[in-house]
């Protein structure tokens, strides 16, 4: 048996022997100018806003060429089998995991200047001059638009597990349907930011609200790209009932955007403002 396995070159495990990719060292050295960019930009550095796009022109390249191999790998070639998927779920799992905790260190700075307001502040939340947004205005708009994502995104799940070809317009309306309220939900973000009576400088108001509403805008745009992916690979027939993880993993970093922008929307906003 082993002769003829080595003969034929059988596998005899279900995991995904990685083969070697020059991706992590590519992606090491992407990462590298986009920092120094970064940093020479934000110091004024002669050319340092054009190291800055090389550096996000590839990363990009990086993200593109990498991301195919994945798929190829799990579409074309068979390589994630139901052991590799789980552990795909498993890590996806610790990385959300990892960006709850990175919204934790926001809400903490949020609560802990709200709950006992210094004096510099006037001794009262939202400091003094301060002109809160009212929550009940776009904010409660956009709460709107993400649960119905949120349900949009479940009702294209539900389809494409169904795994029949007579429900496929379902899982595209879906899928249409759950990009378009997430560009809305974009627009009315920037929009509010545009009217917003305060500034990132104004305090520490000004910054945690920035910050932990910036970065969940942030999320919301990969999100959609993340979205945007899975459908032109559901229109390239990459998933099938029982084999689409990319999707799945999608979904899941959506229903996330949704819960923190809940917190968000009764921490920040609403709670925040009275």
């Amino acid at each position: 048996m082993k002769f003829l396995t080595k003969i034929f070159n059988i596998q005899q495990h279900s995991y995904h022997m990685v083969t070697f990719s020059p991706w992590p060292l590519m992606g090491s050295i992407a990462a590298f100018v986009l920092t120094t960019g970064g940093v020479m930009y934000m110091h004024f550095f002669e050319n340092g806003f054009f190291v800055l796009e090389f550096g996000i022109f590839l990363v990009s390249l990086v993200f593109f060429f990498w991301w195919r191999d994945v798929i190829r790998e799990s579409t074309f070639e068979g390589m994630h089998t139901l052991v590799v998927q789980k552990g795909l779920k498993l890590g996806m799992l610790l990385f959300i995991l990892s960006e709850v905790m990175f919204f934790f260190a926001f809400f903490w700075a949020f609560f802990h200047s709200s709950l006992a307001p210094c004096i510099e502040l006037g001794s009262i939340w939202p400091p003094v001059g301060i002109i809160s947004f009212n929550a009940w205005d776009v904010p409660f708009l956009n709460t709107c638009i993400l649960l119905l994502s949120g349900l949009t995104i479940t009702y294209t799940h539900h389809y494409l597990v169904d795994n029949n070809l007579e429900y496929k317009h379902f899982v595209i309306e879906g899928f249409f349907l759950t990009l378009c309220l997430a560009v809305f939900f974009t627009e009315f973000q920037a929009l509010e930011y545009l009217e917003a009576p305060f500034s990132i400088w104004d305090g520490i108001y000004g910054t945690t609200f920035f910050l932990a509403t910036g970065f969940h805008g942030f999320h919301v745009i990969i999100g959609t790209t993340f979205i945007f992916i899975c459908f032109l690979r559901y229109l390239k027939g990459h998933f099938t009932g029982t084999h689409h993880f990319g999707f799945e993993a999608a979904a899941w970093y959506w229903h996330f955007v949704d819960v923190v922008w809940l917190f968000l929307f009764v921490t920040i906003y609403w709670w925040g403002s009275l």
